[in-house]
C-alpha cells in the first residue's frame, strides 16, 4: 500500500502532467484527494490523461516555454477549484535532437532551445504560481523538476551540457526564491531524479553500455532504471501539508547514483 500524505483537496497545477513523472505523479495526487490542472504540448496526451485521472482532473494542449501557458494553467486551476495550492513543474526535456552535447559542439539552436524547454518554462510557472500566493496571502508551495545531472555530471554517457546547466540553474533559482519568498509562508523546492523509465530516456534504456553502466550507478534495489512510481512518493510529500516546514531544499530520488562510482565488477 502507497504511502498517504495530506494532500486532500488541494488544488495543484501539474506543468507537463500527462505523461511519464508528470502523468504517474498527478495521477498520485489525485488519488490521495488532490484536484489537479495537467498541460502537455500535445492535445492527444491531454485528453488521455485526463480520462486516467477523472473528474477532479483539468487540463490542455500548451507549450510551458510560452509563458501564457503557465497564466492559463493558474487561472484554470482557481476558475475550477477555487485557488491555488501547489505547483508541480515536471516539463522539460532533453536538446539533444536540436544541437545539445558536449560543449564543443553545442549549436546556438541547441542552446537556446534547451534553455527555453528546461528553464524558462520553470521560471515562468514559478513567476505565475507566485503572483496568484501572493494574491490569495496565505502561502503556497512548490516543487521543481531537477535532474542529478545538475551537479553529479556522467561524462561518458550523459554529456548533454545545456541540460546539466539548466538543472542546475533550477536549484539556485529555487533556492533563492524560496529564500525571498519564506515570510510569505511561499516554499519553493526541489526533486533530482537519476535515471528514470519515460519517454525521453528511450536512447540511454535502449543502449547496452547505458544499461551495464546504469545498473552499477544506481545500485539500489538490484541497480536498475528508475520508474515514475519510485519518484512519486517524494512527490507528493513535498507538495503535501506534511512538508510544510521544509523549503529551499533539494532532494535526489536516485537509486544511489550521487554515491555511486558506476563502476561494476571487472
Amino acid at each position: 500500500m502507497s504511502a498517504h500524505y495530506d494532500v486532500d483537496g488541494l488544488s495543484v497545477v501539474v506543468i507537463g502532467g500527462t505523461t511519464g513523472l508528470g502523468l504517474s505523479g498527478a495521477r498520485r495526487l489525485v488519488e490521495n484527494g488532490a484536484r489537479v490542472v495537467v498541460t502537455s504540448r500535445s492535445e492527444k496526451n491531454v485528453a488521455d490523461a485526463l480520462s486516467v485521472l477523472g473528474e477532479n482532473a483539468r487540463g490542455f494542449a500548451a507549450d510551458a516555454s510560452d509563458s501564457s501557458s503557465a497564466d492559463r494553467a493558474v487561472a484554470l486551476a482557481v476558475e475550477s477549484f477555487g485557488r491555488l495550492d501547489a505547483l508541480y513543474h515536471v516539463a522539460g526535456g532533453s536538446g539533444r535532437s536540436k544541437g545539445d552535447g558536449a560543449l564543443h559542439e553545442i549549436t546556438d539552436e541547441g542552446w537556446r532551445y534547451t534553455v527555453d524547454l528546461n528553464l524558462s518554462s520553470v521560471v515562468f510557472s514559478n513567476r505565475a504560481a507566485v503572483r496568484q500566493f501572493i494574491k490569495q496571502g496565505d502561502g503556497g508551495c512548490i516543487l521543481n523538476m531537477g535532474s542529478v545531472l545538475g551537479w553529479s555530471p556522467s561524462p561518458q554517457y550523459f554529456a548533454s551540457h545545456a541540460y546539466a546547466a539548466t538543472k542546475a540553474a533550477i536549484i539556485g533559482f529555487s533556492k533563492s526564491t524560496a529564500a525571498y519568498y519564506a515570510k510569505q509562508n511561499i516554499r519553493i523546492n526541489v526533486i533530482a531524479p537519476a535515471l528514470v523509465e519515460t519517454p525521453m530516456s528511450t536512447r540511454a534504456c535502449e543502449n547496452d553500455d547505458i544499461m551495464r553502466f546504469v545498473a552499477a550507478k544506481q545500485p539500489l534495489d538490484g541497480g536498475r532504471v528508475g520508474v515514475p512510481e519510485d519518484v512519486d512518493g517524494a512527490a507528493l510529500f513535498l507538495l503535501s501539508r506534511d512538508s510544510k516546514f521544509i523549503t529551499g531544499q533539494v532532494l535526489a530520488v536516485d537509486g544511489g547514483w550521487t554515491v555511486s562510482e558506476g563502476r561494476g565488477e571487472s
